[in-house]
């Protein structure tokens, strides 16, 4: 253990500076509170998965002592020292005494949430479509091609995955008349596929038949940790002809941290039963979005990073 913590701050320097393309994360870190944040092995993996990604959103929050959330800061920013990492959280949301928050980890360095907005799901008609609103927040990242876009993260309850995912579409709407701003990103445990998405209801969610929206995570990807299931639940939605341009070909997929890690699937699940999904945006560059290719590989860091990272596991 002692010789994993001596290293963990190189090994976050080498992850900071041999990615130069900024990450986007999404993961349902499944009932996240006290347990998990005093579990030492599980807090190991979600630091490293948390500290891969320039924003990552966390789902499914339970911090209901509002203690597990700056413990996990703390310990990205103890033992990343590379980074500094701070967070943005929404209310705790709910309609009973089960609640959960959304919490946006991101690196300072690289990006600055600059707004914030919770979305009120009073529209006439319809009240409270959201079992969790979404909680919309918009990002500055000058490293990027892109320079500022806006995230809108939700976790659908299952049963009701149909009826929600669709009303995405009214956030959307807000959200530009709000903030005028088109590069806009889903993303989160949809729950959209398998018995909570069935084929048939799919003609009646906007943000699938609106050719303006584009899916990144496909319906034959499996997010889920389990080896009996297979089902695309967690998603990455943009909207337009902007953002597309700026993702990097082939990096929108799900990370598999339990082979990535070496972990069994029993202990997989003790972190969640969810994969984390990701895409890269490029730096400072227009992408062609008819391009496509495998994930990005190693990309050479400066001499001096890469003297560290071999210092560091050689």
């Amino acid at each position: 253990m002692r010789s994993f913590l001596l290293l963990l701050p190189l090994w976050g320097l080498c992850g900071v500076l041999g990615a130069p393309d900024f990450r986007i994360c999404a993961f349902n870190v499944q009932a996240f509170g006290a347990k998990k944040s005093n579990d030492v092995e599980v807090m190991k993996t979600l630091v490293k998965i948390i500290a891969r990604c320039d924003v990552c959103v966390l789902q499914e929050v339970r911090d209901s002592q509002n203690k597990a959330v700056p413990k996990l800061i703390a310990e990205l920013n103890r033992y990343y020292r590379a980074s500094t990492y701070d967070l943005v959280s929404s209310e705790r949301l709910g309609r009973s005494a089960y609640q959960e928050q959304y919490v946006f980890v991101f690196r300072t360095a690289t990006a600055m949430a600059v707004g914030q907005y919770q979305y009120p799901d009073n529209l006439p008609g319809s009240p409270d479509v959201f079992a969790r609103e979404p909680f919309v927040v918009k990002f500055s990242a000058p490293t990027t091609g892109i320079k500022s876009f806006v995230l809108i993260p939700v976790h659908t309850s299952p049963e009701n995955a149909t009826i929600e995912i669709d009303a995405l579409y009214d956030v959307f709407t807000a959200v530009q008349r709000k903030w005028k701003n088109e590069n806009v990103m889903f993303l989160g445990d949809f729950n959209a596929d398998c018995s909570y998405l069935p084929y048939k209801n799919r003609k009646n969610v906007r943000l699938m038949t609106d050719s303006r929206f584009t899916w990144l995570i496909g319906d034959e990807i499996d997010t889920t940790v389990r080896e009996s299931t297979g089902c695309a639940y967690d998603r990455i939605v943009v909207e337009g002809d902007t953002f597309p341009r700026f993702i990097v070909p082939g990096s929108a997929e799900p990370f598999l941290f339990p082979s990535v890690y070496g972990l069994t699937e029993e202990q997989a699940l003790s972190v969640s039963d969810h994969y984390p999904v990701e895409v890269s945006l490029s730096p400072n560059k227009v992408q062609d979005p008819l391009k496509s290719g495998p994930p990005p590989g190693l990309v050479l860091s400066p001499p001096l990073a890469l003297v560290v990272c071999w210092l560091a596991f050689s």
